[in-house]
């Protein structure tokens, strides 16, 4: 039987598997938020696909997305990580992930949890769209734009409209299954 699924999605097995199990349900893991964001984060300007590809290097180089310990990480830390060919070797991208998990950490302090402040950008409850085509989507809204710069107000990097966006399709904030995917025909997720 063959399967209809948004139209961003390869023939390529990580792709299918992310779109299938992961992309567009809701998330509340507060590891795994992070985790999104900076793989995110990490893949402004490339494809995700690259990103995807390298997920497994990323949790192992940034101690499986623990914001705790990547905070502490020191200049000896990132030295190690640049040279670790498995991720993206950017400097910058690199910085951000440890700059992001201190502001990670004063969130949780100051919301109780990462959750609940991020999720306050969508009222509390995925944003369900019907979108026709996988062009119709947009690469930002308003929603995405006022998350961007409430956390670079709070200090962190890698979070533009784009990425923000991206990250609340990755994490089911917003659910952008086309018409005609099987996961929105079915009502999952």
């Amino acid at each position: 039987m063959d399967v209809k699924r948004c139209e961003w999605v390869t023939d390529d097995q990580v792709y299918i598997d992310y779109h299938d199990y992961e992309w567009g349900r809701p998330t509340h893991d507060d590891q795994i938020l992070f985790e999104m964001l900076s793989l995110e984060g990490a893949q402004a300007g490339l494809s995700w696909i690259t990103i995807l590809k390298r997920r497994e290097n990323y949790r192992e180089a940034f101690d499986q997305f623990d914001p705790m310990t990547v905070s502490q990480y020191d200049h000896h830390k990132v030295e190690e990580l640049i040279q670790n060919e498995g991720i993206i070797r950017n400097r910058r991208k690199v910085n951000s992930v440890i700059t992001n998990a201190r502001a990670f950490l004063e969130i949780q302090q100051a919301y109780g949890s990462f959750d609940d402040y991020i999720w306050q950008f969508v009222g509390g409850e995925p944003i369900v769209n019907d979108w026709t085509a996988h062009a119709d989507v947009p690469s930002w809204t308003k929603a995405s734009e006022q998350m961007s710069k409430d956390l670079k107000k709070r200090g962190f990097k890698f979070v533009g409209p784009t990425i923000c966006y991206a990250f609340m399709q990755a994490t089911g904030m917003v659910n952008d299954h086309t018409r005609d995917c099987f996961l929105r025909a079915c009502g999952t997720p």
